[in-house]
């Protein structure tokens, strides 16, 4: 079950909320830098914890990394880095792709049940909100109905922070089939 809200991420009641992270998974502005905020310095110091794959860099764009949700009302925060947009033609829409499905399938290895997102890469990234909001809709509707009996059913939020935002993703929604 998929359905969009209008709401401040950090609040929600969730197994888990998806983080639009960095690569050093540090906190900062936006999404990042309210969950950081309101999960506690914890949350900081879980991130410490995830081994660097390379200097620096302990999620790579497009993988997703989990931790405790700490002070938040979710269980858990997974933390994906979405792609910076240049033009569409340097792999952002399967970077972008791959945030969504890596980030659904750790939430189902960890039995999560609910999951909210936030309009990945669509802030200071720069990604189209209307093609991010379509890749991320393909995306969750591709992994859901490729559900098996070993996977549980999931609901799948997207948190829209904008009226502006949910428009696009309520019109998508509209207009496209499942």
């Amino acid at each position: 079950m998929i359905r969009i809200a209008q709401a401040d991420i950090t609040t929600l009641s969730v197994d888990a909320i998806v983080n639009a992270a960095n690569q050093r998974m540090f906190g900062g502005g936006g999404v990042d830098g309210a969950i950081h905020r309101a999960a506690g310095p914890e949350l900081f110091e879980a991130c410490l914890k995830v081994p660097e794959v390379r200097s620096g860099v302990r999620c790579p764009t497009g993988e997703a990394r989990i931790t405790p949700g700490f002070k938040l009302p979710a269980k858990f925060v997974i933390h994906t880095v979405g792609p910076v947009y240049r033009d569409g033609r340097h792999g952002e829409p399967e970077l972008l792709a791959a945030c969504y499905r890596n980030s659904l399938a750790l939430a189902a290895e960890n039995g999560c049940k609910s999951i909210a997102f936030p309009c990945i890469s669509t802030g200071v990234y720069g990604y189209p909100i209307e093609d991010a909001a379509r890749i991320s809709v393909d995306t969750m509707r591709a992994f859901l109905s490729g559900r098996d009996s070993a996977r549980p059913e999931m609901e799948v939020i997207f948190c829209c922070f904008s009226e502006r935002d949910k428009q696009v993703y309520d019109n998508l929604m509209k207009t496209e089939s499942p």
